[in-house]
């Protein structure tokens, strides 16, 4: 629940820090005092959107510091630690608006984004007012109110994934179609092209290996020639010869040479080694000099069949073997593509049926679900002196989607054998308002450690109603917190802790206050609201009256 509050510079309040406190705290004040501006400051902390222009006029920055006690099992220690932020029994927001527009949050002392602030809010207040902004009103939320107040999530989460995989084999269908009837455009080619590239069986590299065969076969010729003197000049009639006659010169007279021809013969016999490699690689080389003549015409055929099927294609040729198997695999495909689209319309039906089996369950749920919320809204009506009333929550087929296929309204009927109708249509102000009270109440009450802060929630009633407003609030009050800015003064009678909010003028600039009133200076803001600006003896006696019945007199 919310401690504490405390704001600077805030459009007209210089600085104010309230303690608040577990129950109901009323909030009462003229109109123009400020009250509505402890709801944009708390808003303004929590990361609402809002007003832009909210630091006071003549200050640097306007701050809010809203301090929050949280049980070990309330919803913000997950959002917390999903957002990697310090946890623990209690929580600080901190949130500064320059004077520039720029805006800087703080949550447990770290920096945090407008996001982490909203996602928290969700779990830390209620806000409610007549023109109720978390649309109460608006049919389109009204299917999601019902699911969260049946717990519904589950399954819609369900049908959700559902819808998904339904889209998902939709898609995949329609993908496997137009790839199908593409490819039967061009099926002729398909053919032809793949049965083309198949009969030549390209490889990569083949193209170069053939250009390299036949460079060396145009000049086989005249390097046979140059070869053979080569080989020649390396045998034993020529470099092998005379190598060999230095040798046997040199061995007749190294034993007298007193090891000064060592090194030579050493070299000779290195240099024997050497042209016998030589000698072996001119035999090979030479061999490969020798080829069919038709050998050359048939790379030659060969080298230029390749060339012309990848100028064809516009492709070099080394691409030809890769081009060949993707061809293939579209002729396969195209072969194979009839059974894979019955396939893929099989699994489409399937999703299908498991969407409709999931929406279906989910539709049962709602309507259970329906009927547990009209009765627990008769329950909340009645204490609020609109017993005759009817609330009905009316589902109705709706397209569908990843929410299911059910469309769903609150409608009520004011008075039996009356019609039904949308509530902002039906209902007058201060039935409306009542209303909106049940609802808020009703699909809240799971929602453990919020903060209800109700605005003006009695506007358009007054006398035996507003008490009964008052009372409902009190006793909504009793296990949790629950804030009401109010110009009833049965309301405010019926707060634990009641705050005055007024606003005066001081050294030429308009400030705001809010304070704690003791139960003396209840009596008097009670008796002012009840008789306005002039609060006479009798309006006194009344304010009295009004406290003692609600068990706050003093």
């Amino acid at each position: 629940m919310l401690r504490h509050l405390d704001i600077r510079d805030l459009l007209i309040i210089d600085r104010l820090e309230l303690a608040f406190q577990p129950g109901l705290n009323v909030l009462t004040g003229e109109t123009g005092a400020g009250k509505s501006i402890l709801l944009d400051a708390l808003g303004f902390v929590l990361g609402w959107r809002g007003r832009a222009d909210l630091v006071r006029a003549g200050a640097n920055q306007g701050e809010v510091v809203a301090v929050f006690e949280l049980p070990a099992d309330h919803r913000a220690h997950q959002v917390l630690e999903e957002a990697g932020l310090p946890v623990g029994a209690e929580l600080i927001l901190r949130r500064v608006n320059a004077a520039d527009g720029r805006k800087t949050a703080w949550v447990n002392d770290r920096r945090a984004s407008g996001e982490v602030l909203r996602a928290l809010s969700d779990v830390l207040v209620e806000l409610h007012g007549q023109q109720d902004d978390r649309g109460l009103l608006d049919p389109r939320n009204h299917r999601a109110m019902l699911d969260d107040f049946g717990g519904l999530a589950a399954l819609r989460a369900a049908v959700a994934a559902a819808w998904s995989e339904r889209a998902r084999t939709l898609k995949a269908l329609g993908t496997a179609e137009a790839r199908l009837e593409e490819m039967r455009r061009e099926e002729d080619f398909l053919r032809h092209a793949a049965g083309e590239i198949a009969a030549l069986a390209p490889r990569q590299g083949e193209e170069a290996e053939l250009d390299a065969r036949r460079r060396l076969m145009q000049a086989a010729e005249k390097m046979r020639e140059d070869v053979a003197r080569a080989a020649a000049a390396l045998s034993l009639d020529g470099a092998e010869g005379q190598i060999g006659d230095a040798r046997r010169w040199l061995d007749a007279v190294v034993d007298r040479a007193e090891g000064g021809l060592d090194a030579a013969l050493a070299a000779l016999e290195r240099a024997m080694v050497e042209l016998s490699e030589a000698q072996s690689e001119v035999a090979r080389f030479a061999d490969t000099l020798v080829f069919n003549p038709a050998e050359l015409e048939e790379t030659e055929d060969r080298l230029f069949a390749l060339r012309g099927l990848a100028r064809k294609h516009g492709i070099v040729p080394d691409d030809l073997e890769r081009f060949g198997a993707d061809l293939e695999a579209r002729v396969a495909a195209l072969d194979g593509g009839a059974e894979e689209i019955a396939g893929l319309r099989a699994a489409h039906r399937d999703a299908v049926a498991a969407w409709r089996e999931a929406a279906d369950r989910l539709s049962h749920a709602r309507a259970e679900a329906a009927g547990r919320l009209d009765a627990a809204m008769a329950e909340e009506l009645a204490p609020l002196k609109l017993e005759r009333a009817v609330f009905s929550t009316v589902l109705a087929p709706a397209e569908p989607g990843p929410s299911g296929a059910d469309q769903v309204t609150f409608t009520v009927a004011t008075n039996p054998g009356a019609p039904a109708g949308p509530l902002n249509r039906i209902a007058s102000g201060g039935e409306l308002s009542r209303f909106l009270l049940a609802l808020k109440v009703c699909l809240t009450r799971d929602d453990s450690g919020l903060t209800m802060i109700f605005d003006e929630i009695d506007r358009g009633v007054g006398g035996a109603t507003a008490d009964a407003v008052g009372r409902r609030l009190s006793a909504l009050s009793r296990d949790g917190q629950v804030l009401v800015v109010t110009h009833s003064p049965q309301v405010a009678a019926l707060g634990a802790h009641h705050w005055r909010v007024s606003k005066a003028v001081t050294d030429g600039m308009t400030l705001s206050r809010v304070e704690p009133l003791a139960p003396p200076e209840r009596i008097d803001e009670v008796a002012r609201m009840l008789a306005g600006d002039t609060v006479t003896a009798e309006a006194r006696a009344a304010a009295r009256a009004l406290l003692a019945a609600a068990g706050q007199g003093g």
